[in-house]
């Protein structure tokens, strides 16, 4: 053990990435001295193709370090298998903390050296817009006053205004709505007749940015042209809900026909297309626009034509980079959608195009204060309805329905208490934010915001009042209970993870693996036993004793080693989030267990001790998610370099989620051609949380 923790000591102050040849010699001698001898003792007996295994995973072939460096995916995989305790499994030789932390360490360096140049970064595929960020795109490119769709992925209803991040602070009372579960939330002003657009699928463990979903057919081609011509015929596009209609479609008096549309086009397209018009671009546009003046379209008819034609042209809907080449350079006009994408939902306004078109966006400095003020804008109103519905998987909240005869309070006339569920976790998301508070709240938050509804739902002695459907009122209040707060014991994750009658721990667990952790479970085999479901076995066993089996079942441990401890550590809360200490039978809940093979915990209390232990591993799960989310696509192995820097800024600006996001966007994964190692190893604080 000494001779291994010299070597890696060793090499891991001398390795340079930028000179990773230099240091081969010494990664030799870390595969030789660590990783080497770990893969025998623990690994290849389960990992080798000659074995009796059903892993996918071989690596007796990597006998030699250059094996692992030309195989960087598979190094960081083997690397996140051990640093979260999934390898090796329970029931095999277990690693002692000093092995597992030197293999660890061992590994990264092998990683880091693995990545000698530029063709190394991922790139994101190209992708077209959300429906989401195309409902977005066209408000802010003809200032509109009006939605163009009723979104339903927009969870939560605001009524008041009370978002006001530049203030830093969430007001004590809001008043809200649930779109998909309230009576009449769906009703707004929009668009009349728009042609349909369906809404996005969520990617499984992911988001519906990500590009491999957002393809574009030959039809959903034609339907973007048909779109485009519903905007612009819509009876409600007139200059009353349209704030460029005098800009762009008021017919011009006095001045040459030409050259005011050549000057009013080549505004509009520049927004529309993110970046300079190329002049012949601009001129097929204005050449378009006099064709139809000649037969005899009026100048407005003409101008909503081009318009139409400019929402169906690929530079509008498509998101992507234009270096051929996929080298890292992300030009500034990218790197501006990019950021209003991400925090905005849309494109970007006048003052990203501006610091795009002057060079002067990549700069750490400068993007560094772009984020600080798109932040503080109303529009990234847009990004806390869009992304924690996601990562949260809260869509699983509309169609969850308890028994009746069980949970009778939970419904009411033809509602239910989950219309207030779902808005807890979404008020918290948003307060975090706005008040730049930490993002450990999400483990153990000593505030929430509850109706009178879910006040009495968290207390089992309260009658559960009836409020809603239609608006629904909202109060800050603290929480000293540690068994409630945060994103994981709130009643709307314990009733969406549960069944009509039982809840469902596996399940629970995948989802606690997948959000909280980052770290998704395999889907299940397609052999695997029912659980026992018979009146006497429910009477006499407990879910843990009943869920045993699966355990027994070698297809079905080593997953269920890692899940079931995140699962059972919910057990005390039933189907509907309330607290219980039996089963129904008197059968007594035992919600113990160990935490990464770690952290042995006896409660959920000492669970959220265990995961704040865990802080660091919760940071970069979370700037994982956000980094995807932002960038459209999985990550791979050249953003876990990323990810790292983003978890040690954030960690020295107090865990602060605002430092997060900019850390995010500063990091080379998202910003490549800004990306300063000396910049980024300081911290980003902005005064004080407020």
């Amino acid at each position: 053990m000494k001779l291994i923790t010299v070597v890696l000591c060793g090499v891991f102050t001398g390795v340079d990435a930028a000179a990773p040849a230099d240091s081969l010699p010494q990664a030799r001698q870390v595969f030789t001295a660590s990783i080497k001898p770990l893969l025998k003792t623990h690994c290849i007996q389960c990992h080798d193709k000659r074995g009796d295994n059903t892993s996918d995973v071989i690596l007796s072939q990597f006998n030699k370090v250059d094996s692992l460096l030309a195989d960087p995916e598979l190094t960081r995989r083997i690397l996140d298998a051990l640093d979260s305790g999934a390898m090796p499994p329970e029931d095999e030789s277990r690693l002692m903390g000093d092995q597992r932390q030197s293999a660890v360490t061992a590994l990264q360096v092998l990683l880091r050296l693995a990545k000698t140049d530029d063709s190394d970064v991922t790139h994101t595929p190209v992708r077209r817009m959300t429906r989401f960020q195309y409902n977005n795109a066209v408000q802010d490119l003809l200032q509109l006053d009006v939605e163009v769709f009723t979104l339903t992925e927009r969870m939560m209803r605001e009524y008041g205004n009370y978002y006001q991040p530049a203030s830093g602070k969430m007001p004590d009372q809001v008043t809200v709505g649930s779109r998909p579960l309230g009576k009449s939330q769906l009703i707004e002003r929009r668009l009349g007749g728009v042609t349909p657009y369906p809404q996005d699928l969520r990617a499984e463990h992911g988001f519906d940015t990500q590009a491999d979903h957002l393809t574009l057919s030959p039809l959903m081609l034609e339907s973007f042209m048909k779109l485009g011509l519903s905007i612009v015929h819509s009876p409600d596009f007139n200059r009353q809900h349209c704030g460029i209609w005098d800009s762009l479609f008021e017919p011009p008096t006095g001045s040459p026909l030409q050259a005011e549309i050549e000057n009013r086009l080549r505004e509009f397209l520049t927004r529309a297309f993110r970046r300079t018009i190329d002049p012949p671009v601009l001129a097929r546009y204005v050449a378009f626009a006099q064709r139809r003046i000649r037969s005899g379209s009026d100048f407005t008819e003409a101008m909503k034509a081009v318009v139409a034609a400019a929402l169906a042209s690929p530079q509008f809907f498509y998101l992507y980079d234009t270096d051929p080449q996929l080298t890292a350079s992300v030009d500034d006009y990218e790197l501006a959608s990019k950021l209003s994408f991400f925090l905005w939902g849309s494109i970007p306004d006048q003052e990203l195009i501006d610091l795009a078109a002057n060079g002067e966006l990549h700069r750490m400095d400068v993007l560094s204060a772009q984020v600080d003020r798109m932040l503080d804008s109303e529009l990234s109103k847009r990004f806390c309805d869009s992304f924690p519905a996601q990562w949260l998987q809260l869509e699983r909240i509309i169609s969850s329905a308890p028994d009746p005869k069980s949970y009778a309070d939970f419904y009411f006339s033809k509602y239910n208490v989950s219309m207030h569920m779902m808005i807890e976790p979404l008020l918290l998301f948003e307060t975090v934010l706005v008040e730049n508070q930490s993002i450990l709240q999400f483990i153990d938050s000593d505030f929430s915001y509850r109706s009178g509804v879910l006040s009495a739902w968290y207390n089992p002695e309260s009658k559960v009042p009836v409020q809603g459907p239609v608006t629904l009122q909202f109060r800050r209040v603290p929480v000293s209970d540690r068994r409630q707060g945060g994103m994981f014991t709130n009643a709307a994750v314990m009733t969406m993870t549960s069944n009509a009658t039982e809840t469902q721990p596996i399940t629970r667990g995948a989802w606690f693996a997948t959000v909280m952790l980052n770290t998704p479970p395999k889907p299940p085999p397609a052999n695997v036993p029912l659980l026992a479901a018979d009146p006497e076995t429910v009477k006499t066993a407990t879910l843990r004793e009943r869920f045993a089996v699966h355990q027994a079942n070698a297809t079905c441990a080593a997953c269920h080693l890692r899940i079931d401890p995140l699962g059972f550590a919910l057990e005390n809360y039933d189907p509907v989030g309330m607290w219980r200490d039996t089963y129904r039978h008197g059968q007594a809940v035992d919600s113990s267990g160990t935490l990464l093979g770690k952290h042995e915990f006896t409660n959920v209390v000492e669970f959220k001790d265990a995961m704040l232990l865990e802080k660091d591993r919760f940071t970069k799960a979370l700037a994982g998610h956000l980094m995807s989310y932002a960038l459209g696509r999985k990550l791979g192995y050249s953003d876990a370099f990323a990810l790292d820097d983003i978890v040690t800024r954030t960690a020295a600006a107090d865990y602060r989620f605002r430092s997060l996001i900019k850390s995010v966007v500063l990091s080379e994964s998202f910003n490549p051609a800004g990306a300063d190692e000396s910049v980024m190893r300081e911290p980003l604080v902005r005064g004080e949380s407020k």
